[in-house]
C-alpha cells in the first residue's frame, strides 16, 4: 500500500517543487557561507544562525521525503507529516531570527527560550528516526534522561539533574548544543565535498573512475575483485558513506566479481570491505575525518597525512588477497569485451585535473577544506563542459540539478549531526564526560592495552547500525578522552576509535555495509558479514599498532617512519597469504601458521616497546625465508611439470 493515498495530504504535484526548492536553498545557502559572501556584502550574523537556517531547509525535507514507517513507497505526502515540516521549518526559522536575543535567555529566562528549542528537540529525534532508524534515537534518548536524572545514577557516574526547560533552551542555543561543531562541519565541509561527488557523477566522472579501474586492473587475474577494490576506494574516498559506496559501485562490481567465477558471499564481502575503507582514503576520506581536524584543533591535512599509510595498508592487504584467492581458486582476468577501450578511457583524464586543484589547495594553498571541495567541482564540471567523456557532453542546464541533488543527499548526514549535538550538550552540562573518562581509566587500571581492547569492544557495540559520523562523534566524547588520559597520541586515539566504529559496518551481528553488499550478490547476510571481516582483518589490527608506535601516522623520526612501513607492508602480504592459503603455491596448515606468525612479527613496529626492534628482526627474516622457500620451490613444481 503506498502511503498517504487515504486521507487529506499534499500530492506529488505540491510537495515535490516544495522540496527541490528546499534542497536547492540548502546547497546555495551552505556554498555562499562557505564562500564567505555575507561577509563581504557587510551582513554580519552568528555562525548559529547559519546553522539554524540550513537545519530550518534539512528538517522539512526529510518529513517531505521519508515516510514515517520505513521502506514504505511515497507518493502523496500525509497531513500529519505536512505539518511536521511546516512546524518544523517556522521553529528553527524562529530560532535563527531570534538567535542574538534567545541566547542570553538560556539561563536568566529560560521559560522565554525553551518553547522553540523543545519543539525542534521532538522533531528532529523524529527526523532522526526516519533517517537511521531507532538506535540512534534510544541513545539520545538515553543521554536526554541522564541530563534530567543524573542524580539518581549511583557511583561515579552520578550527574547534576538539569530542569527541563533549560535544557531544552540550552540544547537549542548553546555553541555545545544542535548548532555545534558536528553540525558546523556538515553544513559547510560535507555540502560541498557531496556537491564535489554530485558534480563528478553528472558529468561522468564517476563512469571515468569505473572505466579506469577496468583497464587498469581487468587484464591481471582475479581482475573483476582488483576493479572494485579499486572503484570503491576512488568513490568511496569522495562519497564518505559506506553504504552509499555499496551501492553505487556494488550494482556494477558485484556481478561482474560473480561472473569472474567467485562465490556470492566473497563477492559481497569485497565490495563492503573496500566501500568501508573508501572513509579512510585520503586526499577526501569522509565526513568524520573533517570533524576530527575539528576535535583536534589541527588543519584537515593533518590528518588525511596521518590516515595515508593506514590507508594504503588497508586496500594493499585487500589487492593482496584478491590477487591470492583468485591464484586458489584459479580465476583468471575479465573478459576483453567488459574492458573499454583506452583511447576513451583517456578522453576523461581532464578529471584528474580536479583532483590535482583539490590536493593542491589544501596541501599547497592550505585552504579551508570547503573552499577546495568548490575549487575542484568547479573545476570538474568547467573541464567536462568542454572537454566531455565518451563523446557526450553536459548540459549547462544538467549542471545545475547538482544543487537539488546535493540537498537531497545531505539531509541524512545534517539530521544526524544536529542530533549528534545533543549527546556532546549533555555531556558538557552534566559533567558526565568527565565521570566516564575516568571510569573508563580505572577499569583499565591504568593499563593502555587494556583500555585499548575495552574501547575497540565499545566501539564496534555502539557502531553497530549506526552512521560512521554519528558513532564518530559519541565515540570522540565518548572513548578518545580516556585513552589521551592514559598518555595516548591525540591523532592516534581519535584514528582508533575512527577504525574501530567504521569496521562495526562489516562486523556482524549488525554490519549494514555488508548486509546492503549482501542483498546485491543474493548472498547469505551473515556469510557476506564474516567473510568481509576476513578480507578487513588489517583494520583490527593496524590501530593497535599506530597507537604504540605513531611512527605509521607518519608521526616522528624519518628512517623509523620508513622502516615501520616497510615492515608493515611485508606484514600484511605475509598474513594475507596466511589468510588465503595461497601464496605461489598452495600452502600447507604448518606453513599458513608460520606466514601468520612471520607477518605478525613484521607488522609490529620497532618503537611500538622496548625490544620490538626484535620483532621486526624475526619477522622480515623469517618471512623472507619463507617467501624465498616458496618461491624455489614453486619453480621447481613448475619445471618438474613442465618436463
Amino acid at each position: 500500500m503506498i502511503e498517504g493515498k487515504a486521507g487529506f495530504g499534499l500530492p506529488p504535484a505540491v510537495w515535490r517543487p516544495v522540496a527541490s526548492v528546499l534542497a536547492i536553498c540548502l546547497t546555495l545557502v551552505a556554498v555562499l557561507w562557505s564562500l564567505n559572501v555575507p561577509r563581504a556584502l557587510g551582513l554580519a550574523f552568528y555562525p548559529q544562525q547559519f546553522l539554524a537556517l540550513i537545519l530550518a531547509l534539512a528538517m522539512p525535507l526529510a518529513f517531505l521525503m521519508l515516510p514515517f514507517r520505513r521502506g514504505e513507497e511515497r507518493d502523496t505526502v500525509p497531513w500529519y507529516d505536512a505539518l511536521f515540516a511546516l512546524i518544523s521549518f517556522l521553529a528553527v526559522v524562529f530560532i535563527a531570527v531570534r538567535y542574538p536575543v534567545l541566547v542570553n535567555l538560556i539561563f536568566s529566562k529560560p521559560a522565554g527560550a525553551y518553547v522553540p528549542g523543545l519543539i525542534s528537540i521532538l522533531l528532529l529525534l523524529e527526523a532522526l528516526r526516519r533517517t537511521t532508524g531507532l538506535s540512534l534515537v534510544i541513545i539520545i534518548g538515553v543521554f536526554l534522561l541522564y541530563a534530567l536524572f543524573g542524580d539518581l545514577v549511583p557511583g561515579r557516574l552520578a550527574g547534576r539533574p538539569q530542569d527541563w526547560r533549560m535544557l531544552s533552551g540550552y540544547m537549542a542555543f548553546d555553541v555545545n548544543g544542535i548548532f555545534g561543531i558536528p553540525m558546523a562541519v556538515a553544513s559547510t565541509v560535507v555540502v560541498t565535498f557531496i556537491l564535489f561527488g554530485s558534480v563528478l557523477g553528472i558529468t561522468g566522472g564517476s563512469r571515468f573512475f569505473t572505466d579506469a579501474s577496468l583497464l587498469a586492473m581487468g587484464r591481471f587475474r582475479g581482475g573483476s575483485m582488483k576493479i572494485a577494490v579499486l572503484a570503491s576506494m576512488l568513490f568511496g574516498s569522495i562519497s564518505g558513506s559506506a553504504v552509499a559506496n555499496v551501492t553505487a559501485t556494488g550494482i556494477v562490481t558485484i556481478p561482474l566479481i560473480k561472473r569472474g567465477g567467485y562465490p556470492a558471499h566473497k563477492a559481497g564481502a569485497i565490495e563492503a570491505v573496500a566501500s568501508t575503507g573508501g572513509q579512510l582514503m585520503p586526499p577526501v576520506m569522509g565526513a568524520a575525518a573533517f570533524l576530527m581536524a575539528e576535535f583536534l584543533q589541527v588543519p584537515y591535512a593533518e590528518v588525511a597525512l596521518a590516515a595515508f599509510i593506514p590507508s594504503v595498508l588497508y586496500y594493499g592487504a585487500l589487492f593482496v588477497q584478491a590477487d591470492l584467492e583468485a591464484a586458489r581458486a584459479g580465476i583468471s582476468r575479465v573478459s576483453k569485451s567488459a574492458i573499454p577501450e583506452k583511447r576513451a578511457v583517456l578522453g576523461g583524464l581532464h578529471f584528474i585535473l580536479a583532483f590535482v586543484v583539490l590536493i593542491g589547495a589544501l596541501f599547497v594553498l592550505l585552504w579551508q577544506p570547503e573552499r577546495a571541495a568548490l575549487a575542484a567541482a568547479l573545476t570538474a564540471a568547467v573541464t567536462a563542459l568542454v572537454f566531455g567523456y565518451r563523446a557526450v557532453r553536459p548540459k549547462l542546464s544538467a549542471l545545475f540539478t547538482v544543487f537539488e541533488d546535493t540537498g537531497r543527499s545531505v539531509v541524512e548526514i545534517i539530521i544526524i549531526s544536529a542530533a549528534s549535538g545533543l549527546v556532546i550538550g549533555v555531556l558538557n552540562v552534566t559533567g558526565l564526560s568527565f565521570n566516564l573518562t575516568y571510569a573508563l581509566v580505572q577499569i583499565g587500571g591504568g593499563s593502555a592495552i587494556v583500555l585499548l581492547v575495552l574501547s575497540a569492544i565499545v566501539c564496534i557495540i555502539l557502531g553497530m547500525g549506526l552512521p560512521t559520523l554519528g558513532v564518530y562523534v559519541l565515540l570522540a566524547a565518548l572513548v578518545a578522552p580516556a585513552m589521551v588520559q592514559v598518555g595516548i597520541e591525540p591523532m592516534a586515539a581519535h584514528m582508533f576509535v575512527l577504525y574501530f566504529g567504521m569496521m562495526s559496518m562489516i562486523t556482524p551481528p549488525i554490519a549494514i555495509a555488508a548486509f546492503a553488499a549482501a542483498s546485491i550478490a543474493q548472498a547469505p547476510a551473515m556469510k557476506t558479514g564474516w567473510a568481509a571481516v576476513k578480507f578487513g582483518w588489517v583494520a583490527f589490527i593496524v590501530p593497535f599498532l599506530f597507537v604504540y608506535s605513531p611512527s605509521l601516522l607518519l608521526i616522528g623520526d624519518p628512517m623509523e617512519v620508513t622502516i615501520a612501513i616497510l615492515t608493515a607492508g611485508l606484514g600484511v602480504w605475509l598474513i594475507s597469504a596466511a589468510l588465503a592459503g595461497y601464496f605461489m603455491s598452495r600452502l600447507s596448515p604448518v606453513l599458513r601458521v608460520l606466514f601468520g606468525f612471520f607477518g605478525l612479527m613484521a607488522l609490529i613496529p620497532a618503537g611500538a616497546f622496548p625490544g620490538a626492534i626484535y620483532t621486526d628482526i624475526i619477522g622480515v627474516c623469517g618471512g623472507i625465508a619463507l617467501l624465498a622457500m616458496e618461491a624455489v620451490r614453486a619453480r621447481g613444481e613448475t619445471k618438474k611439470a613442465a618436463t
